[in-house]
């Protein structure tokens, strides 16, 4: 079992060293988190990076906006937050509502605050292997969650199942590169894969991030594989307090038969993910620092 929560704490105990060391230097990391409209499950995610910058040490506010909040107004407010030096990083919780232009916000936000790693300039940081670049926070947290468990990626098989901008593609670029945590040779799967079973079975570590309940079975393991699941997904289930139980993209129950190592859901990537996004405004105060 992959445990993402003792290696995010790990990655964490690690990141106090820096923050205390640019703390001595009158630079207390700062994180801004944006939310618009009341989506619960952003809501959640933003309470749950306000607390863990708390543990941190890290300043941080979390800017809630009402639903019918304006483009123009929303740009303002990025402004504003750009031109603040007690901010280091910017996150514009997504999804934003039908009237405003992601793109459009997400394009406003300075590249040295873009600690989501989402601006076109970070994006193609990230691909160059630039180590100035942002690389978004839940790739990146897979990256460091198989460094730091052990995982070797070097000359292995590495078939991502999904194309997204936010994990599968930067996903592929990361495990791409020439360094710890790359050197990999990379598939990338979708929704257009032709017989994608046979792909995934070619997997010696399989990344799934697709966002669909327990879509990778058992029979699309090799076995031995190192699997990964990205995918959080509630699944209605009347036998529980809630209602609901939250399963991944892959089926544990079946995949734990077959795979060699694997995380589970929760307490996998998750933990990784507010991790890497603390490193990230970490990164991004002393590169403000050294400008």
């Amino acid at each position: 079992m992959i445990d993402g929560t003792r290696v995010g704490d790990q990655l964490r105990t690690e990141l106090q060293v820096e923050i205390r060391a640019l703390q001595a230097k009158g630079v207390t990391p700062g994180l801004a988190a944006v939310l618009v409209g009341d989506n619960p499950a952003s809501a959640t995610y933003v309470r749950m990076k306000g607390k863990a910058c708390d543990e941190a040490g890290l300043y941080h506010e979390t800017i809630r906006l009402p639903p019918e909040t304006s483009e123009a107004e929303l740009l303002a407010l990025v402004d504003r937050l750009n031109a603040d030096n007690k901010i280091h990083g910017i996150l514009v919780q997504l999804p934003l509502p039908k009237q405003i232009t992601t793109q459009r916000v997400l394009r406003r936000v300075v590249p040295g605050k873009d600690v989501d790693g989402f601006h076109p300039e970070n994006v193609g940081k990230v691909l160059l292997g630039d180590p100035t670049g942002f690389r978004p926070a839940t790739p990146y947290g897979v990256q460091q969650l198989l460094l730091k468990s052990g995982v070797d990626t070097t000359g292995k098989h590495a078939v991502i199942v999904g194309r997204s901008t936010i994990v599968g593609r930067p996903m592929a670029a990361l495990l791409l590169q020439d360094g710890p945590g790359g050197n990999a040779t990379v598939t990338v799967c979708h929704s257009r894969t032709r017989d994608i079973k046979s792909i995934t079975r070619m997997a010696d570590i399989l990344i799934v991030a697709m966002g669909k309940p327990e879509f990778v079975t058992g029979d699309m393991i090799k076995p031995g594989a190192v699997v990964v699941d990205v995918g959080t997904n509630r699944v209605d289930d009347p036998s529980t307090k809630k209602g609901y139980r939250l399963v991944g993209d892959v089926n544990f129950a079946e995949a734990t038969h077959v795979a060699g190592a694997i995380t589970p859901v929760p307490g996998g990537v998750g933990p990784m993910t507010i991790t890497m996004l603390l490193h990230n405004t970490v990164q991004a105060a002393r590169q403000w620092a050294r400008a």
